[in-house]
């Protein structure tokens, strides 16, 4: 009978029962609402679904697969992580260094913890490969014809990062540190995995909710641009038509990836990592010599690194972390973070129009943020609904991919000031 007493009480469904608890059940309730949408509703279903599986996964009582003590600090606890037991002098050094008393608490002197498979699998966040591997991918799949035909897009993808700094000042006068409100501007970039990736860097405590809240508008992005596309331009604006772009030839598109990997690499070094992976992408691509590495990237490697991400980000989505007062603030700025980001494309546009004889279309200034090719859809979508002859695509095709050369900069630039 003692044995059937000690196998009850070692069960989740005890612990679930069992006071403080509750806040883990209410973490697997937005689990299942997260896994809904995804399925359900198509909103980014191939990391949302990931995502909300580690989350549901880490609040599962007893599983023990995620250890948030393990990377305590904003550090890898390599000699916790490899069976060293917590020590007194340990824990008051990561009171010290501000991590929360509902971590610290749940361990004792002397104890040992036994590292789970997400602990593992989420070194490859923490390290920082995951992201870069996939922007790798990404690389494999864009086309910078568009980019390279009009160089002028550079300039509203530049403009779009406004969200990125307004919010990172927003967050600021919120009573966030520099590194977390760094973390939390970067959703104003609309790409995922740059914010996973300074978010593993600056503020690691905040990585499920800014995970959460950068995908979930990604996934938004049609809902959220055109009342502002409409409000700050006139249906005279949104009418103009643009001529074709001219064709771009491949030794354009063979110089392009280097010559930005060495720009890019000497003026923000933090950016490296990330548009280094993007660029080789992209130019094994273009090569068109090694198809085999290609399709690759931007099939079997993508696909597994993007299971893998979403994965352990959900997994850090826990009780003690997501369900505060800051979780909520950081959803409504990620909604101010892409809306600057958006006005910003579109302002810069209209005023570009003061001074170009061949006018754009403002439209394609929102495309700025790097929600690729989604946002270029978005413009291409409100451009032909006033002018059914309009076709904007491959014009908001430019400014989309600068905006993903433009958020890893924004990054770099982040992580060098406050990293």
């Amino acid at each position: 009978m003692q044995a059937i007493i000690d196998f009850c009480t070692q069960t989740g469904f005890y612990q679930l029962f069992q006071p403080g608890n509750w806040t883990s059940l209410i973490m697997i309730l937005i689990a299942f609402v997260l896994l809904y949408l995804a399925i359900g509703k198509s909103f980014e279903p191939l990391l949302l679904i990931p995502i909300a599986f580690g989350m549901l996964c880490t609040n599962l009582l007893g599983a023990d697969m995620f250890h948030e003590i393990l990377f305590a600090g904003g550090h890898v606890q390599w000699d916790i992580m490899h069976g060293a037991p917590i020590t007194a002098q340990w824990l008051e050094e990561m009171a010290n260094a501000g991590v929360s008393d509902a971590v610290l608490s749940q361990w004792a002197v002397g104890d040992v913890v036994s590292a789970g498979l997400m602990d593992y699998l989420y070194l490859g966040v923490k390290l920082g490969i995951y992201p870069c591997l996939i922007f790798m991918g990404v690389g494999a799949m864009t086309d910078f014809g568009p980019l390279i035909a009009n160089p002028k897009s550079l300039l509203l993808g530049a403009a779009a990062q406004l969200g990125i700094f307004m919010t990172y000042v927003g967050t600021r006068i919120m009573g966030f540190t520099t590194a977390q409100a760094s973390s939390i501007g970067i959703i104003g970039g609309a790409d995922g995995p740059t914010a996973i990736f300074v978010t593993s860097h600056l503020a690691p405590e905040l990585l499920g909710p800014i995970a959460v809240a950068a995908y979930s508008y990604m996934a938004l992005v049609p809902v959220i641009q055109p009342p502002i596309m409409k409000l700050l331009t006139t249906k005279e604006e949104r009418m103009i038509e643009m001529r074709p772009l001219r064709v771009v030839t491949k030794k354009e598109k063979i110089v392009f990836p280097i010559m930005i990997t060495v720009f890019v690499a000497l003026l923000v070094p933090s950016a490296a990592p990330l548009v280094a992976s993007l660029m080789l992408g992209n130019l094994i691509k273009e090569s068109g010599v090694a198809e085999r590495l290609s399709k690759t990237m931007s099939n079997e490697l993508m696909n597994i690194v993007t299971i893998f991400l979403g994965f352990t980000v959900g997994a850090t989505a826990t009780a003690t972390t997501f369900l505060s007062v800051r979780t909520i603030e950081i959803m409504l700025m990620g909604v101010v973070a892409f809306s600057f980001g958006t006005a910003g494309g579109l302002v810069l546009a209209k005023c570009m129009n003061l001074f170009l004889k061949e006018k754009i279309n403002p439209l394609i200034g929102s495309a700025g943020v790097s929600a690729v090719p989604m946002a270029a859809r978005v413009s291409q979508t409100v451009g032909q609904k006033e002018n059914p002859g309009n076709f904007l695509l491959m014009h908001a095709m430019g400014p989309n991919v600068a905006g993903v050369i433009g958020s890893a900069i924004a990054a770099g630039v982040l992580m060098a000031l406050f990293g």
